[in-house]
């Protein structure tokens, strides 16, 4: 695999930037960025190895995504197994210029907290 790949925005070479612009004299032109492959050291390396920019992924989107949907159709929906816990404790909320002097109370109350985790974890 080569170390480099070229934006697949087809629209690209029509986005007017210094960065874009090749040639001398009067045979300049506008050409698709040349994007280096992992160019994040592997975080994100997924869809930045063929996308130049955020711009350039959503027109891309803008134009093939109803494309891109119906290649990889999802007729149901997924589900995952998970296990609820809630637990009661006690907490405290701040109730502001409520108190003698316009102080600050502190005002006692019983919290619920809710965890989620995999069944099959």
């Amino acid at each position: 695999m080569t170390d480099y790949n070229w934006c697949h925005n087809p629209d690209c070479h029509k986005i007017e930037t210094q960065s874009r612009v090749r040639g001398t004299g009067d045979n300049k032109v506008l050409r698709t960025v040349r994007i280096k492959a992992n160019r994040f050291n592997g975080y994100q390396n997924n869809i930045w190895n063929y996308f130049c920019n955020n711009s350039c992924l959503f027109q891309f989107l803008n134009k093939f995504g109803q494309d891109i949907a119906n290649t990889y159709p999802v007729k149901e929906p997924s589900e995952t197994p998970i296990k609820v816990k809630k637990e009661k404790y006690e907490s405290h909320r701040y109730e502001w210029n409520s108190g003698a002097n316009n102080e600050t109370r502190r005002v006692p109350y019983q919290a619920t907290r809710t965890s989620i985790t995999l069944k099959n974890s």
